[in-house]
């Protein structure tokens, strides 16, 4: 089992800055969100980030949204993210699920809230892309694992909302090679032992983070059982790699780094304790 530091974690500071920081937490690896800057889309830089720090990019996550100078379509934009993993020689790409309804996000006192607005589908072509056969050939050909993420609940008006196609146990299970995210299992009330006991054919990676009514908390601070969870890789040999997707506010980023660096290591260093490895200095 391989642990791997999102770079999405810190997606407020530099890439080389998120690579400098998960080599002296001791990170096994990245996983780079590919995002608005270029520094996260352009191999022959990316390779110098990795030799440089000696963490080789094991996942690379397709952005959420359009990025400058690709392909505004989701499924063009995939394609693309396939590549530069295919430039990077890494084997797994993370991608969401077709929103099932269009969402306008308001700001409210400062705090950020959400409007889903039924009958609206933004991503049709997308969905459709998926249920047909162009999804199956492009992994087929691409010889890339494309592990598709289930999704968070909504909130609004007092009640879950389901955005997304297929985000359900079950319906998921038909994919093939699955990204199962602990903290968004979290907002649904769910544990992510228990899913993984349904989906443990199909996880072919991990988002490890937890839940205390905010998402991405540091896998040691909230309500989620991840303890059990990874006890149940390793009871399975699970091979793959699990990623520590944090928010940014978990980490206390824009305190020093040494500071931010100590709290990334703790967390890692519970992770491993979890999985019964030895602790690394």
């Amino acid at each position: 089992m391989r642990f791997l530091f999102s770079t999405g974690s810190l997606y407020t500071y530099g890439l080389a800055r998120c690579f400098a920081m998960a080599a002296d937490a001791g990170f096994d690896g990245i996983e780079l969100m590919v995002d608005d800057r270029w520094d996260t889309r352009q191999p022959g830089y990316l390779q110098t980030l990795v030799d440089r720090y000696g963490l080789p990019i094991h996942a690379v996550h397709n952005p959420f949204r359009p990025v400058p100078g690709w392909p505004a379509g989701t499924v063009e934009t995939l394609e693309y993210t396939v590549r530069l993993a295919q430039a990077l020689h890494t084997s797994t790409v993370v991608h969401h699920l077709p929103m099932r309804m269009g969402v306008i996000i308001l700001l409210i006192q400062g705090r950020r809230r959400l409007l889903p607005i039924p009958g609206w589908h933004p991503d049709r072509t997308y969905r459709d892309w998926i249920a047909g056969e162009g999804y199956r050939e492009l992994q087929k050909e691409s010889g890339v694992k494309l592990c598709i993420e289930n999704m968070p609940a909504w909130r609004a008006f007092g009640r879950r909302w389901n955005g997304f196609h297929w985000n359900s146990p079950d319906r998921l299970a038909q994919f093939p090679t699955l990204t199962l995210d602990a903290t968004h299992l979290g907002t649904w009330g769910l544990e992510p032992v228990d899913i993984y006991t349904q989906w443990r054919r199909n996880v072919a990676h991990v988002h490890l983070s937890n839940f205390d009514g905010r998402e991405h908390r540091r896998p040691e601070v909230g309500h989620l059982d991840l303890a059990r969870f990874i006890a149940a890789l390793v009871a399975d040999g699970y091979a793959g790699s699990v990623t520590l997707e944090l928010s940014p506010d978990a980490l206390d980023a824009g305190d020093g780094d040494e500071q931010v660096c100590r709290t990334l290591s703790a967390s890692l260093q519970q992770c491993r304790a979890w999985a019964g490895e030895p602790r690394r200095e």
